[in-house]
């Protein structure tokens, strides 16, 4: 089954006429003065995580259809070209000769997680005496902040209030 085009000017229940094909239209480029008013710009990613390699490449045009085969000229050229496995490859060489920031082996900063709407580091900050193993989260509020067991429900450690010295310790 075959749907009308959605960009035809013509009301469906017109006659039908002969329906252009991509053999018998010829692609005329609208006048070539000035900047293209017509840009696809695609972004290309190895994976879905943030860190995977991007391409971002842009095409213009002076019409819609000529956009559009410049822009699967320029994909069937970055594939021939063999530029997509080259981008794969500086990535991996670049990301090999990353050293880590200071404390953190492996590189970049400690990951972070969303606690109340902000972010915070994943490792609190450092109690002293603190008997919790599963770790704990830091909630701050308007007028109080406390450090929370990350540990299962039913097996979760007294929380640690923060005090007016700036310690945390449990209201026994």
């Amino acid at each position: 089954m075959s749907y009308p085009d959605p960009f035809d000017e013509r009301s469906p229940w017109d006659e039908a006429t002969e329906t252009p094909t991509k053999e018998n239209t010829p692609v005329t480029t609208a006048a070539t003065e000035g900047p293209a008013p017509f840009k696809i710009g695609f972004t290309l990613k190895a994976g879905s995580a943030f860190e995977a390699e991007w391409l971002t490449p842009t095409v213009y045009g002076h019409s819609a259809q000529e956009t559009a085969q410049r822009g699967a000229e320029l994909l069937a050229a970055l594939k021939s070209e063999g530029l997509i496995d080259l981008t794969a490859k500086a990535a991996d060489y670049t990301r090999s000769q990353y050293k880590g920031g200071a404390g953190n082996p492996g590189g970049g900063a400690a990951p972070k997680r969303f606690n109340g709407g902000r972010v915070e580091p994943k490792d609190g900050p450092k109690l002293a005496n603190d008997e919790c193993s599963h770790g704990r989260s830091l909630v701050s509020k308007a007028n109080w902040s406390a450090m929370f067991c990350d540990g299962p429900d039913g097996d979760k450690c007294e929380p640690l209030w923060k005090q007016k010295d700036g310690s945390f310790k449990a209201n026994k």
